[in-house]
């Protein structure tokens, strides 16, 4: 299902002179600032009005207007799938992913995949943007 979202905030002194994407951000904590810079460049978060591009300054005073669609998350199912974990503490794990692995579920790939291993491994990521994975390993890559 797609919600549509309807909000407006104002920048204040204390966000004068930050990117477009930091004070969004800042003003609308609900979203994340990936999905606050698509809706920039799609027109969807205007600044007074018109459409900048997220690392354009805005200052005190500026009107931002967020009319967009939020579309559902992908519920990612947590699976039993053995992890090479190289390392683990509370606040990191970091693993070496076997090629051939995809790192979250798309299209054609709704299970089996790095995400629904590490959920689970530790249900607590799914709170995390991402399942919590910080990577630049594609499904081909090992690492």
């Amino acid at each position: 299902m797609t919600e549509k979202i309807r909000a407006r905030a104002e920048v204040g002194p204390e966000l004068d002179g930050e990117r477009l994407d930091q004070a969004a951000a800042q003003l609308f904590p609900e979203y994340s600032r990936s999905r606050l810079q698509t809706w920039i460049r799609q027109g969807e978060l205007l600044a007074n009005g018109q459409q900048c591009r997220p690392r354009d300054k805005v200052h005190s005073g500026t009107s931002l207007t967020l009319d967009a669609l939020l579309e559902d998350e992908v519920n990612w199912q947590p699976e039993a799938i053995d992890l090479d974990i190289l390392y683990e503490d509370e606040a990191i794990l970091v693993l070496n992913k076997p090629a051939g692995l995809v790192v979250h579920p798309a299209a054609g790939h709704a299970d089996g995949t790095l995400v629904n291993a590490l959920l689970g491994h530790a249900p607590g990521m799914a709170l995390l943007p991402r399942g919590g994975i910080v990577h630049r390993l594609d499904m081909e890559t090992s690492g």
